[in-house]
């Protein structure tokens, strides 16, 4: 199998910020954002809550464990805590870098784009099941991370695992925002990953952990395996992030 992994990092890139929980929960990933694009509106923490609230119409909080799906870096870092995950897939959406980024994984000067789960196909992830005593926290954090604009849309999802399907929370890119960006030249899309870099890191880390665990998984996905072989390719041809634009933006 061809070798998708980083061939070098840029020369003394600029420092770069954990996306733990604690930078959640503490409200700096939400500053960083207001820092970084002051033309962005982050949500607010009622305006999170109530969106939160809105995914449990009866109660307006879970009274039972929640399942959450990811399919991107919470993959690799899912940053919460849970009590189980499974293997799952889910049907009628599909993984694509559909998102325009200017805070963490890119700059205004150069976006980067992330990952979302757009209309059609397939998607093979993992499902975390979140107990119901911690769950109201846990999701904070989710939704710290995933909503801190309007970007994704959380829906209840139907994700079938070797144990039984179960209904799992996941985040659909909202197609109306302007930021969507579905339709690039796969070409375009290695490219603008290859340069951008952002205060979470390079866009192609993102990339390339996403590839590397789903293949630790068993379950690759073709269409990420040869947008990797092409970033890696571009980077090794020269292609690299701006620092200068990077370093402004620190």
């Amino acid at each position: 199998m061809a070798d998708t992994r980083d061939p070098g990092t840029p020369t003394a890139p600029p420092a770069t910020v954990a996306l733990t929980r604690d930078a959640l929960r503490s409200g700096r990933i939400r500053e960083l954002v207001q820092q970084h694009g002051p033309s962005f509106k982050a949500l607010s923490d009622a305006e999170l809550a109530a969106s939160r609230a809105s995914m449990f119409a009866e109660t307006g909080a879970p009274t039972d464990d929640v399942w959450l799906f990811g399919y991107g870096s919470l993959i690799w870092n899912p940053a919460i805590e849970f009590a189980e995950k499974r293997c799952a897939t889910v049907r009628g959406l599909h993984r694509k870098f559909c998102l325009r980024t200017h805070l963490g994984r890119g700059t205004p000067e150069q976006p980067g784009l992330v990952l979302g789960l757009d209309q059609g196909g397939c998607c093979r992830g993992v499902v975390f099941r979140i107990p119901k005593d911690i769950a109201e926290t846990e999701l904070d954090i989710v939704w710290r991370r995933e909503m801190v604009t309007l970007a994704y849309r959380p829906r209840w999802l139907k994700a079938e695992t070797a144990e039984g399907t179960v209904e799992a929370i996941g985040f659909v890119i909202n197609r109306s925002h302007d930021r969507y960006c579905g339709g690039l030249p796969e070409d375009e899309v290695a490219e603008t990953i290859a340069r951008a870099y952002g205060f979470l890191g390079p866009c192609c880390e993102y990339l390339f952990n996403t590839v590397e665990h789903l293949r630790d998984l068993d379950m690759p996905d073709a269409g990420l395996e040869r947008l990797a072989r092409r970033v890696t390719a571009k980077r090794a041809a020269g292609v690299r992030p701006a620092l200068d634009a990077v370093a402004r933006n620190a």
